[in-house]
């Protein structure tokens, strides 16, 4: 998956499968469609499509499956993999590191998820540490005013993305596209996924963010798939040497 040689950025996309009151999540026909549509259109130059992954609509239950995302992304990035899928040994390790700054390579972790009330998209900004879930997740997880990660201290706690939200928000509005900045991602398990991915982001040098679709019954998928393609091209022509 994704171009050959060297890169920009690489992007690992996750989305969502059905819950409660929603029994279709766009977001997983968009991450399941998206390295076909992405063949036929193209990849923006200087992006790699590491992998896309649809998540259970799951909290505390579906940490494994996402941390194994985490983690795939990150044994790419610091030992590389030969063509069996072997971990390559350390010395190549480090040659590949090298590499890696040599061509300003970064990993971006890139969230998808649905808000039903929503007309338009939104990048979040930040997570909150609370969980506080209206409904039970698909693994009848429903906590009240729970800290996501306890160590992490109060559940006011935030945790912010470090990709220029306001400036790609800026680029897609130019491109016709109905986008804003948000700093609310609720408290259920969108918020949930981020603020993981958040943590993790900051604790391994990687980034991460998070986006809220609409349904398709309030723009449609072409709309939607061509706005994923377009925020593709905005995130990839961006400097993440920061």
């Amino acid at each position: 998956m994704g171009s050959e040689g060297p890169s920009g950025v690489t992007v690992h996309v996750t989305g969502f499968k059905k819950f409660h009151g929603v029994a279709e999540n766009p977001t997983e026909k968009i991450v399941r469609n998206l390295e076909s549509f992405m063949e036929k259109r193209g990849l923006p130059k200087g992006l790699t499509l590491g992998s896309c992954t649809v998540l259970e609509t799951a909290g505390q239950g579906g940490l494994g499956p996402l941390y194994e995302v985490f983690e795939s992304a990150i044994v790419d990035k610091e030992y590389g993999l030969n063509d069996q899928g072997q971990v390559i040994l350390p010395i190549y390790c480090l040659i590949r590191k090298y590499e890696a700054l040599l061509y300003s390579s970064f990993i971006l972790k890139l969230h998808f998820g649905v808000n039903s009330g929503t007309t338009r998209f939104a990048l979040e900004n930040q997570a909150i540490n609370e969980a506080t879930f209206r409904c039970p997740d698909e693994l009848g997880w429903k906590p009240q005013r729970a800290p996501i990660v306890s160590s992490d201290g109060s559940i006011s706690n935030l945790r912010k993305t470090t990709v220029p939200v306001n400036e790609v928000n800026k680029s897609l509005q130019q491109m016709g596209f109905d986008v804003a900045p948000s700093d609310d991602a609720g408290r259920f398990v969108c918020n949930y996924v981020y603020y993981q991915s958040l943590r993790f982001a900051e604790q391994r040098g990687i980034k991460s963010l998070f986006v809220h679709f609409p349904l398709f019954t309030t723009i449609s998928e072409e709309v939607q798939m061509n706005f994923v393609a377009s925020l593709l091209e905005v995130l990839a022509s961006q400097n993440y040497a920061q």
